[in-house]
């Protein structure tokens, strides 16, 4: 009998995208043959040239990520851990992560860093803001086509540092990703929740379906919790990365609730909103008191890394922002191209 690695049987993942340069395309063909021809050596060296925020940096970082997650059909499953895969992948992170320390706040403790998140402006600004305030509901659509990136696998990629924790961090981490995977119940997983506002705004649920149109800057935000949740010498930047999305979340999953309400866009679109409303109050304070305290707790010399996480999902939340609502604004999709 044949091993998972040596079946003919196709797996079932979604379909390899379209590469978007060198470093994609390389990636590409390479996944579409044998794990044992290896991947071109000029591949590699592409990577020291490449824009580290780029598309195809990420397209291709991407599609080596989401090996560890649910592959891709008639992909080998073998590829997951190719060793020249893996050399190209630390390549692209390398890259990434040298952006990310250059252009994110050096020395700032994580107290700035979190003050810089926690208080909002009198007239909240950004993405939810503006789908609040005057949104169209193709604008909601585009905007949930990019997050199913990351909605549709909601809290895997935070689920890889549980074994990097210790003591009250590890528990508590547990209890929020116990929330998000539904409390026990696959009907209120959040990624079927999120699913199911997929279906209210007309989306295909497929998993991955729209990778292919999805921006540079919402695959990088995708990159980033992988490359730090897949580290365990990152898994202080995970913890600040995660920290960042629940303090900021509450407030707008609440613009967005209201976005969806104000264009009728159905229950369910608003359900999965106003979930996060509430849900991610709580683990606010959660992750903020046990998660984090207790990480520093045992290991404090951690603190610049937690807040080098913080920092670095502000800055490419706000490039995703400003790409889009520059879009918007142009009056054209804020995609690669149409839904």
């Amino acid at each position: 009998m044949k091993t998972a690695q040596e079946s003919d049987t196709p797996l079932t993942g979604p379909a390899l995208p379209a590469g978007r340069g060198d470093l994609s395309h390389g990636v590409v063909r390479a996944l579409r043959g044998d794990p044992g021809d290896g991947i071109p050596l000029s591949s590699r060296g592409a990577a020291d040239e490449a824009d580290p925020y780029g598309e195809d940096l990420h397209l291709a970082l991407y599609l080596c990520y989401e090996l560890h997650y649910r592959g891709f059909h008639d992909v080998d499953s073998a590829w997951e851990w190719n060793p020249g895969l893996l050399g190209l992948r630390a390549d692209l992170e390398r890259r990434f992560l040298d952006a990310l320390r250059a252009d994110t706040e050096r020395g700032a403790g994580l107290e700035e860093a979190f003050a810089g998140i926690l208080v909002e402006p009198v007239e909240a600004g950004g993405l939810s803001g503006h789908l609040r305030d005057e949104g169209e509901l193709w604008q909601l659509r585009e905007y949930a086509a990019q997050r199913s990136l990351y909605h549709l696998k909601e809290a895997d990629p935070h689920a890889w540092v549980i074994p990097r924790l210790r003591g009250r961090a590890k528990a508590a981490m547990v209890a929020v990703e116990y929330d998000e995977f539904g409390a026990g119940q696959a009907a209120r997983m959040h990624s079927r929740l999120f699913a199911d506002l997929m279906r209210d705004l007309g989306l295909d649920t497929t998993y991955g379906r729209y990778v292919g149109v999805a921006t540079a800057e919402m695959l990088a935000i995708v990159n980033l919790m992988s490359m730090f949740g897949l580290h365990r010498a990152l898994r202080g930047a995970l913890v600040g990365h995660f920290a960042a999305v629940e303090v900021t979340s509450s407030p707008a999953s609440r613009r967005l609730a209201e976005a969806m309400r104000r264009t009728g866009a159905g229950e369910a679109a608003v359900h999965f909103y106003a979930e996060h409303v509430e849900a991610d109050a709580v683990h606010e304070q959660v992750v903020r008191r046990d998660v984090v305290g207790g990480l520093l707790e045992e290991e404090p010399w951690l603190e610049a890394d937690v807040a080098f996480g913080v920092h670095a999902t502000d800055l490419l939340d706000a490039r995703l922002a400003e790409k889009t609502l520059t879009a918007w604004r142009d009056g054209r999709t804020s995609l690669r191209g149409p839904l």
